[in-house]
């Protein structure tokens, strides 16, 4: 079984920037790639899960966020930090585009996408790290028992800042990014 990270995709590992409705607004951070490459380097698979309800909503295509996820693959290979796979959940309950209106499993917080990529890639969750901006990100992580890091990027500062009174439990790691989060990871979590 492997370990794995997995991260979220808007404000971990590129600019957030509301709705990524044309490939020009999709801004990977400079530091992303180093992060996944040294990662990799600790044994770790890397697995983007995002919620995309921009789908839902109408606000871009399924070819548009193609051309998104085709731009990270192949701009991560190239450098050589290889990305395993993206999943997206585009549901919404009430969705303005009928064929995504369902209350899916799919949905972070939801753990249906965490537990596709654990049945598809052999994912051992014991050892694997749930890597976003947001709170639910971590939620979505404990559920199914990762260890958790909350990057300051993308939402993360505001969230950290403001809402951190009302939160059930901390994360267990705060990182300033991605970066930060990657070097703290593999000194830390490498066995």
């Amino acid at each position: 079984m492997h370990k794995a990270i997995f991260l979220d995709r808007d404000g971990t590992i590129n600019e957030e920037m509301g709705y990524i409705n044309h490939i020009s607004r999709f801004k990977i951070f400079p530091f992303t790639f180093d992060a996944i490459k040294l990662l990799k380097e600790c044994g770790y698979k890397i697995i983007v899960i995002t919620n995309q309800a921009g789908l839902a909503r109408g606000y871009f295509s399924e070819e548009v966020l193609q051309s998104v996820h085709d731009k990270l693959m192949d701009e991560a290979q190239k450098t050589g930090a290889g990305i395993d796979k993206i999943y997206y959940c585009p549901h919404l309950p009430g969705a303005a585009v009928k064929k995504y209106d369902r209350d899916c499993s799919c949905r972070k917080p939801k753990t249906g996408m965490l537990e596709k990529a654990r049945d598809e890639l052999n994912i051992d969750l014991s050892r694997s790290v749930m890597i976003g901006d947001r709170y639910k990100d971590m939620q979505f992580g404990w559920k199914m028992g990762l260890k958790t890091v909350l990057v300051l990027s993308g939402y993360g500062k505001g969230e950290y800042t403001h809402q951190r009174e009302q939160w059930e439990r901390e994360p267990d790691m705060v990182a300033e990014n991605l970066l930060e989060a990657a070097q703290e990871i593999c000194k830390t979590h490498s066995s």
